[in-house]
This record gives structure tokens, C-alpha cells and sequence, in this order.
């Protein structure tokens, strides 16, 4: 996560930092930083979503034999399942 957060372009990163890690608002982000509250907001989403997209990149490899009864044997068993909840 450190790795991914890092790897933010600046200002994304600054402003995921105030608001996720110190926890400051909206607006003591945007007064902090000498931006506006929407500016702070859009780049808040825009960072969420590149560190989404970097652990998914990063977890993709692991995660694929994490559950190994993907497919046909999970549906089997989620229909089992559901039947004996009926």
C-alpha cells in the first residue's frame, strides 16, 4: 500500500494523505493545500481510483489461486448451498 501510495503523482498523493491518513476535511485539505474543495474532492477520486487500479495490477497474480473452485465447481456448490436453504 506504501509502495502504491508513493507512486502517486504529487498532488494526488498530498491530498490522499490530508484527507485518508490525517483525516482532515474537505475543506482544511483545500485551505491547507491553497485549492479549491472541488479540486480537493476530483483529486481524492482520481487517487482512490489509480490505487484501485496499481493493488488490482499488483494482487492479480496472487489472487488467481487464491480460490481455486472458480467455475463450474463454484456454481455447483452455490447451487448446493442454496437448495438446502430453501
Amino acid at each position: 500500500m506504501e509502495a502504491a501510495i508513493a507512486d502517486l503523482p504529487e498532488p494526488f498523493r498530498l491530498v490522499f494523505i490530508l484527507r485518508e491518513v490525517e483525516e482532515l476535511s474537505v475543506e482544511e485539505t483545500a485551505a491547507h493545500l491553497g485549492i479549491r474543495p472541488e479540486t480537493v474532492k476530483t483529486r481524492l477520486h482520481r487517487a482512490r481510483r489509480r490505487l484501485r487500479e496499481a493493488l488490482d495490477a499488483r494482487l492479480a497474480d496472487v489472487m488467481v489461486g487464491a480460490y481455486p473452485f472458480l467455475g463450474a465447481r463454484c456454481a455447483r456448490i452455490t447451487e448446493a448451498v442454496l437448495q438446502r436453504l430453501s
